[in-house]
């Protein structure tokens, strides 16, 4: 008796896939946020979060953003993240601060599958303001102010400085 051929079957939606991004039609801008005073691991999260939802985020002057604690303890924490590993395997570490930015980004998204990289794509930094998205609105992010506190934070521009990079980026 022959066997009933059943037809294949689409592979099922996962829940952890973005959802699918329309592929006609104009492209909405992308949102542009100014990192201005913004503490970096709280804009990173809140971002990883927006992405993952298939937003395209424009982040610009990411050398403002801010680390806080006592600046000993970043510059040493930021120090090591560069020496760990080796020159030729890694891990490899940014100096610039559009590049720690976008790194602290990565870190918050599941990267090592399909949906986090695809994510990641839709992230793009930059040091200052670009002349073309000079003309989009720019937002801030609402929970990640830094508290006041007796002694400014750290940023990321400071940061990078004392990390051996050239700037003006």
């Amino acid at each position: 008796m022959p066997e009933a051929r059943s037809k294949p079957r689409a592979p099922a939606a996962s829940p952890h896939e973005a959802p699918p991004r329309p592929s006609k039609g104009p492209r909405a801008p992308p949102k542009v946020i100014d990192a201005s005073g913004l503490v970096l691991g709280r804009a990173a999260s809140l971002i990883a979060q927006r992405v993952l939802q298939g937003e395209e985020i424009v982040i610009v002057n990411a050398d403002r953003a801010v680390v806080i604690g006592p600046r000993e303890s970043v510059l040493s924490r930021f120090k090591e993240y560069r020496a760990r590993g080796s020159v030729r395997k890694g891990p490899f570490y940014p100096r610039r601060p559009d590049r720690i930015f976008r790194r602290t980004v990565r870190g918050m998204l599941p990267f090592h599958h399909q949906r986090g990289r695809d994510a990641f794509k839709r992230v793009m930094t930059y040091v200052g303001l670009p002349p073309e998205f000079a003309q989009l609105p720019r937002e801030s992010l609402k929970g990640a102010e830094p508290r006041p506190s007796l002694k400014p934070p750290m940023t990321l521009g400071e940061i990078s400085h004392l990390l051996g990079s050239e700037g003006p980026w």
